[in-house]
């Protein structure tokens, strides 16, 4: 299956990415915008040369379909969720898998770094978020509360360091699968 990358400007399609076999469930830009990550139902997490759209890299691991990815912000990891559970944490130059994380009962479909990358998100099906530490992989903390699987990490505002609920953030009348905050 394929990715397309669209310029905003033109709304031009320079890029057509094709190597998957499967449908694709997750894509994300690197920091600087150079490399584009994808996660697809092939189990794989494609690394991407974003000018180009040469595949830099095929990497293989979970065993059932990948249906989130992030890379930290300095862009030298990749994570990624999938339906087998767990969360991976790549190397995003080397493709070496340093961390799978264990701990969710469900698929992982959100992943997220700290703005620092010393820690990541990852929210699931089992309605929880897990709060890792990426150098580790240790637990650092569980956030029950939801009421349904956790698809992003918008609808409620927790402290990530007691595990506290914030705020919610009500309005939606069915579920949403995508958010993100403007940096102001």
């Amino acid at each position: 299956m394929t990715v397309r990358i669209w310029d905003a400007a033109t709304g031009a399609t320079p890029q057509t990415l094709g190597g998957h076999s499967d449908h694709v469930r997750a894509v994300a830009f690197s920091p600087d915008g150079k490399q584009l990550a994808s996660g697809s139902d092939d189990m794989t997490v494609g690394i991407w040369d974003a000018a180009t759209g040469a595949t830099q890299q095929t990497l293989e691991g979970p065993s059932d379909q990948v249906r989130a990815v992030a890379f930290s912000p300095d862009g030298k990891q990749l994570a990624s969720g999938s339906d087998d559970m767990t969360v991976r944490i790549w190397d995003a130059a080397m493709g070496a898998t340093p961390q799978t994380l264990e701990g969710h009962s469900g698929q992982v479909c959100a992943v997220a770094f700290s703005p620092d990358g010393k820690q990541l998100a990852s929210g699931s099906v089992d309605m929880t978020v897990r709060i890792w530490d990426a150098a580790t992989g240790a637990t650092l903390q569980t956030l029950e509360g939801h009421s349904d699987g956790v698809h992003a990490f918008a609808f409620w505002i927790w402290d990530a360091a007691t595990g506290v609920m914030l705020q919610t953030l009500e309005g939606h009348s069915d579920r949403v699968h995508a958010v993100a905050f403007s940096p102001d």
